[in-house]
C-alpha cells in the first residue's frame, strides 16, 4: 500500500509561511497574522484525506493599544512595553556671508525627554545628528495602563542656552504624533520639502504618508520654527519612534 506525507508538509508550510511575517521593532510591513495548522492523521493512504485544523491569531494595531490624544500625547489601554529610539536630531548652526550665503555649518546637540502619567519630562537623549544610530533602543519602560505618555525636545542655541522645549501639549503643534498612513501635517508635503533629510525617507511612502510598523508610533518635532507656513516648518528637527509590545 502507497503512503504519503502531503499533508504534514503541507502543514509546515503553512506554519513557516505565517511565522516569516513576524513583526519586527521599526518593520514597514503591515500588520501580519500568524497561525497554525494541524493534519490528522499525519500518514494517510493515497486517495484518503486527513481532518485539517486550523487557527489565525490577528496581531493588535496602534489603536488597540492606545488612544493617541492630538498633538502628541499617547494613553496607553493595557499594560504596555515602549521601546524608543531617535531617527534624525537635524538641527543646524549656519554662518552667512554678507550676501546670505552659507559659509559654514554645524550639528546643533538636541535633547529628547519624556514624561510618564503626568510627571517631569527627564532626559532620554542628548547628542548630535552625526551621532544617531537609529538602531540604539535610547530607552526601554514598561507603561501601564491610563498613564499618558508624552515627549519634548530642544537645542543648545549659539549663548549655549537651551531653545524653547516643545512638548506633546504643546499648543502650536510643533510636536505630532502619527502612526501609519497618516499625513504629516505641513503646508507643503513633506516629500516634497527641500530640506527633507535621508533619514527620514524611509518612514515615508511615496505618497508623502508615514509608513512605520502596526505597533508603532513615530514623533516629528518642529524645533526652530512656529509658524506653519514658514519653509523652515517641517518637522524633522527631532523624530522618535517608539514601538510597543503587550505585556
Amino acid at each position: 500500500m502507497r503512503h504519503t506525507r502531503i499533508a504534514a508538509f503541507l502543514a509546515s508550510l503553512f506554519i513557516i509561511s505565517f511565522s516569516t511575517g513576524a513583526v519586527r521593532a521599526q518593520s514597514t510591513d503591515p500588520a501580519v497574522p500568524t497561525g497554525t495548522l494541524s493534519a490528522f492523521p499525519t500518514v494517510v493512504q493515497a486517495g484518503t484525506f486527513p481532518t485539517l485544523t486550523w487557527g489565525v491569531n490577528y496581531p493588535s494595531v496602534v489603536s488597540n493599544l492606545m488612544t493617541i490624544i492630538p498633538p502628541g500625547t499617547l494613553t496607553p489601554k493595557r499594560a504596555l512595553e515602549m521601546r524608543v529610539r531617535v531617527i534624525g536630531a537635524s538641527v543646524k548652526r549656519v554662518w552667512l556671508n554678507s550676501s546670505g550665503s552659507v559659509t559654514n555649518w554645524e550639528w546643533v546637540p538636541t535633547e529628547a525627554l519624556i514624561s510618564t502619567n503626568g510627571g517631569s519630562y527627564s532626559r532620554i537623549w542628548y547628542n548630535t545628528q552625526n551621532n544617531v544610530n537609529p538602531n540604539t533602543v535610547v530607552r526601554t519602560q514598561n507603561i501601564s495602563t491610563n498613564q499618558p505618555i508624552r515627549f519634548g525636545g530642544r537645542f543648545l542655541n549659539s549663548s549655549g542656552s537651551w531653545s524653547t522645549m516643545f512638548t506633546s501639549t504643546s499648543s502650536g503643534g510643533n510636536v505630532r504624533a502619527l502612526v501609519h498612513g497618516d499625513t504629516p501635517p505641513t503646508t507643503t508635503p513633506l516629500y516634497e520639502q527641500p530640506t527633507l533629510e535621508s533619514f527620514l525617507l524611509p518612514y515615508l511612502d511615496t505618497n508623502g504618508n508615514i509608513k512605520v510598523g502596526p505597533k508603532d508610533v513615530i514623533f516629528l518635532f518642529e524645533l526652530t520654527h512656529t509658524d506653519p507656513n514658514n519653509d523652515g516648518y517641517d518637522l524633522q528637527d527631532l523624530v522618535l519612534l517608539c514601538t510597543f509590545t503587550e505585556i
